[in-house]
């Protein structure tokens, strides 16, 4: 039997959930909803279609001890649910922010899974960041409510390559200040 050693990561709890650090048994899991067109073209980094051994990059590089992003799973397995139902990452950004991306397998969309997710990590900040901004592309108004409902203030429009999509497409910026 082989041991898994997982870099230490605050776990944050949430009512129906904990987000825990990734762990090598979530790569199935991820390599499914990943896999899923719709979630891979909401997101700026997730190909479609998922190349072989995608997930278990993301989960090696998760666990990394000098990883600049920090992702947790969504997992409800305590509550009789899930083991992973999405993923939500912090990526640590140079004066003291960081940029918070998400996302949520489709059998749970619109369930507040995102949105209970967003609150939690941004009340726990572990990273301790002043500021944390994000985008969510504009034909994705689900995810914009996210991070309205999580008290984040629009900032303006821009626009991000889509790996999935082969494209850019405009997306709307927003931030949230914690100092």
């Amino acid at each position: 039997m082989k041991q898994e050693t997982i870099v230490q990561q605050t776990a944050v709890d949430t009512p129906r959930f904990v987000l825990r650090p990734l762990r090598t048994s979530d790569a199935g899991l991820l390599n499914m909803y990943a896999s899923d067109r719709r979630v891979a073209e909401q997101t700026t980094s997730i190909p479609h279609p998922l190349p072989p051994g995608a997930a278990e990059a993301l989960v090696a590089k998760a666990q990394r001890e000098d990883r600049r992003e920090h992702v947790w799973a969504m997992d409800a397995t305590e509550q009789g649910g899930s083991e992973l139902m999405g993923v939500i990452s912090l990526q640590q950004m140079d004066r003291n922010q960081s940029e918070i991306s998400y996302w949520v397998a489709p059998a749970m969309w619109n369930t507040g899974l995102a949105s209970e997710a967003v609150k939690a990590l941004v009340g726990a900040n572990p990273l301790m960041s002043d500021t944390i901004f994000a985008s969510v592309f504009q034909d994705n108004p689900g995810s914009a409510r996210v991070l309205t409902n999580a008290k984040f203030s629009y900032l303006g429009d821009a626009e991000a390559f889509s790996v999935a999509r082969g494209a850019k497409v405009p997306t709307w910026t927003y931030l949230r200040k914690l100092s």
